[in-house]
């Protein structure tokens, strides 16, 4: 009797252990040792935070179908993000990066979104042997440089021109205005669109354009000044609260809409570009990259519904960037069958991985310039006719073989 009694008191002294040890509820992968990501994103002014938080948000929705639906990764171990606001600033941006390196031991880092600051990212990658992506941030110097730790999984500048050129050609429009802000992003897409004139020679298109101070909160000069030379069009190269401060001012001198604009990126696709603008931003154009009219993969559906559940609104470019990035790192892991940065960069640049788009296929090859560790998606120019019309009604102007419409004037 007294043996059962001992074996009985041993069994529930093992299980009281277990339990606090583990906890009554814990499953493995959320018992097992978390693998750290790094999401460095612009989540306050000067940076622009509405882009971040579209990343944040993604990122934390790629942790939750990485924890939930592939079980974790390497046999369960479940994906931590270590989320940090880099203000858009480089200063900021690196200190946080010497932060998740040094305190918090992350094996990559995601979440770039203004050129400046992923710039020196990069760099700081490389010192530490750590993959750093670019989410958002567009300037070629970021993968010129040809690190090894350096991936993108976005458009380069030379692209982006290359598509609006194309279809302003296809338009006719020949004198283009360009206000460009003074950071990587604004002056490499105004060195990119002159660079292409030149190498395709095209003597008979003229380009007038003024790099800004991002900082400065008057345009009028700059406008009116542009407005006299009297344009075919106006290209809008900034970011944050200088494309709202362009596109109002524009329309207060009546420039635009009389004068088409082009967006240089795609925030009129995000949900407060109508709160801030209203009715002047009826008949705007932008460079876009992802158009709900195009297919998503079956990763890329699982996010959708999910994330309009949470948010109210359907994600966007950014946020299904970030969401697929932190995917596709789990792949490379589980394909590395290690957390060490090492070995996660040779199976990144040896790995062939499924992403958020429908049919896109991401790999990261040693290629010349900037497309080193390059991935991007197609480009479209799309155009809002109507006011608050939602991103899915929008017209898509270009490529030819994407086009559901045509350029709509006052």
């Amino acid at each position: 009797m007294r043996s059962k009694t001992g074996f009985l008191m041993v069994l529930l002294l093992a299980v009281f252990l277990l339990v606090w040890a583990y906890g009554p509820f814990t499953t493995p992968a959320a018992a097992a040792e978390p693998v750290k990501i790094g999401v460095i994103t612009p989540l306050s002014p000067p940076g622009d935070p509405a882009a971040g938080q579209l990343i944040m948000r993604g990122a934390k929705f790629g942790a939750k179908y990485v924890n939930e639906e592939m079980k974790g990764v390497l046999g369960g171990r479940p994906i931590e993000l270590v989320i940090e606001d880099d203000s858009g600033t480089p200063e900021k941006g690196v200190a946080a990066f010497r932060k998740v390196a040094t305190k918090d031991k992350v094996i990559a880092v995601i979440g770039q979104y203004h050129s400046s600051v992923c710039t020196a990212l990069v760099d700081v990658g490389a010192e530490y042997g750590i993959p750093t992506f670019s989410t958002g941030a567009s300037a070629s110097i970021i993968t010129e440089k040809h690190q090894v730790t350096t991936f993108k999984t976005h458009v380069i500048d030379y692209d982006r021109a290359s598509t609006w050129m194309d279809f302003f050609m296809s338009r006719g429009w020949k004198r283009i205005a360009v206000l460009a802000e003074n950071t990587d992003y604004g002056v490499g897409l105004f060195e990119a669109t002159k660079l292409i004139k030149e190498e395709r020679g095209l003597k008979d298109v003229e380009i007038n354009g003024m790099v800004f101070d991002r900082k400065v909160a008057d345009l009028t000069p700059q406008l009116l000044t542009l407005k006299a030379w009297k344009p075919h069009l106006l290209l809008n190269i900034g970011v944050g609260d200088p494309t709202y401060r362009i596109t109002k001012q524009a329309y207060d001198i009546q420039f635009f809409p009389q004068v088409p604009m082009m967006g240089a990126h795609d925030w009129p696709a995000r949900p407060e570009f109508w709160k801030n603008l209203g009715t002047m931003g009826q008949y705007v154009m932008f460079i876009n990259y992802y158009h709900p009219k195009m297919g998503l993969s079956k990763t890329g559906e699982w996010l959708k519904p999910r994330f309009d559940k949470e948010y109210g609104e359907i994600p966007t470019y950014m946020a299904y960037n970030a969401f697929g990035q932190i995917v596709l790192l789990a792949q490379a892991i589980n394909l590395a069958k290690s957390d060490d940065p090492k070995n996660l960069i040779k199976a990144l640049e040896d790995g062939k991985f499924d992403f958020w788009a429908k049919g896109d296929v991401v790999q990261f090859k040693q290629l010349p310039g900037a497309r080193w560790h390059n991935h991007t998606s197609p480009l479209q120019v799309v155009q809002f006719s109507k006011v608050d019309q939602p991103i899915e009604e929008s017209t898509i102007l270009w490529p030819p073989n994407m086009k559901t419409g045509e350029f709509v004037s006052p």
